[in-house]
């Protein structure tokens, strides 16, 4: 069996598939991690970068390692219960996660129904969100994979299967809610919920041509982002404002997906739109187009990435290289260059008081002080290795 095909396995038995339904008593385990370092070079000021803001210019793991476990059993022939768990940090400190917890019901070959804790049918790779090894990079492309925080919920979905001539057609309808989970906003940690959350997605897997998939899920969500500044227009050090407040607003996010995998030619693409009714923006687009190449088990490519945020824009540019070290391992190493433009701070991390200042210098011209808006730019690398088991 050939790495490529190894890997394929790999990624379809943690995602859970229908596909790979148990028998009564038998059981299926697997293991998963990633072990990298990342580092931020070109900011000079201690800036941090990424979803937890762990990326800066020391060298850290916390950002790219992690490890999971996931145990299904089968209960019947039809009936089978399937566990997923994490270690992984969040800003500064390691945390244990559980990201699936859930019973399955095939109720017939092309039918799946599923309750309990799931993921959330968000992105291409949401099902395999942290086992680095189902995808070429080290970090998902941020500009993308950074839009919606949110990676499970509780709740009901189903799965329908339908075989064809050159291929599959999969749909899935879920629904449910996600409460008290955690949202990472200027340098901090706030609660969020998410009611009435609907998903609906439908892909199409063809033998040759790679598979399509369009996916589409929207909540009404409910958070209350603050922070506390020296608000100089009050005299008040120590002023606790609002910076977003969402009482059940109905938020949508929209993903449209290709992947392409012949054994030698690789290539991986997604677009997405995000949007908050009455939060006063428009809605917020990004993408990413990557390409790359085998040549026995190397594998070089090459990602532009681009978000567009209310006139604002992050873009990047990221080479890689990886090495099929053995059939279920792979060494990775990435260089990204990031920029944004017209002030904004992209995937950049700014505290409260920066969003203060910056909001007062926008609306009074300087004459009350603040600091204009500034772009942010950035190198990183980032080394790892990912591994299933």
């Amino acid at each position: 069996m050939t790495a490529l095909r190894v890997a394929g396995l790999a990624a379809i038995c943690l995602a859970a598939t229908p596909a790979f339904a148990l028998e009564q008593g038998e059981h299926r385990f697997n293991g998963f991690g990633t072990v990298g370092v990342t580092h931020l070079g070109g900011e000079d000021d201690g800036r941090s970068y990424g979803i937890n803001g762990q990326t800066n210019d020391s060298w850290r793991g916390d950002q790219l390692s992690k490890f999971g476990a996931q145990l299904s059993y089968g209960l019947t022939d039809t009936v089978g219960v399937t566990v997923q768990a994490t270690a992984k940090a969040q800003q500064d400190e390691w945390k244990a996660n559980l990201e699936w917890a859930y019973l399955s019901w095939q109720t017939t070959d092309q039918l799946m129904l599923r309750a309990g804790r799931l993921r959330s049918p968000v992105y291409m790779y949401s099902e395999s969100l942290d086992v680095g090894y189902s995808y070429p990079w080290l970090r998902l492309p941020d500009e993308v994979y950074s839009q919606v925080q949110v990676t499970n919920y509780e709740g009901l979905d189903a799965v329908y299967t339908v075989p064809l001539s050159y291929g599959s057609v999969t749909f899935q309808l879920a629904g449910g809610q996600a409460k008290n989970r955690d949202y990472y906003a200027y340098d901090d940690q706030f609660d969020i919920d998410y009611d009435k959350l609907f998903g609906a997605s439908v892909s199409l897997a063809t033998n040759q041509f790679g598979t399509l998939r369009i996916g589409y899920v929207e909540a009404d969500i409910t958070t209350d982002i603050n922070g506390t500044v020296n608000n100089y227009l009050t005299g008040n050090p120590n002023d606790n404002l609002s910076l977003l407040v969402l009482d059940k607003e109905k938020g949508k996010f929209t993903s449209i997906g290709y992947q392409y995998d012949n054994g030698t030619w690789v290539s991986n693409n997604e677009w997405t739109s995000r949007m908050i009714e009455n939060d006063g923006l428009e809605a917020i687009d990004s993408f990413y187009l990557m390409g790359g190449r085998r040549f026995g088990d190397f594998l070089p490519h090459v990602t532009y990435a681009q978000l567009d945020d209310n006139g604002g824009r992050q873009s990047s540019w990221t080479l890689g290289l990886n090495y099929q070290a053995a059939p279920t391992v792979v060494v990775k190493g990435e260089y990204k260059r990031v920029d944004t433009q017209n002030g904004y701070d992209g995937v950049f991390t700014r505290n409260a008081q920066e969003v203060f200042d910056n909001e007062v210098h926008s609306r009074f011209g300087g004459a009350l002080g603040g600091a204009p808006a500034r772009n942010y730019d950035g190198d990183i690398v980032s080394v790892g290795v990912d591994f299933v088991f």
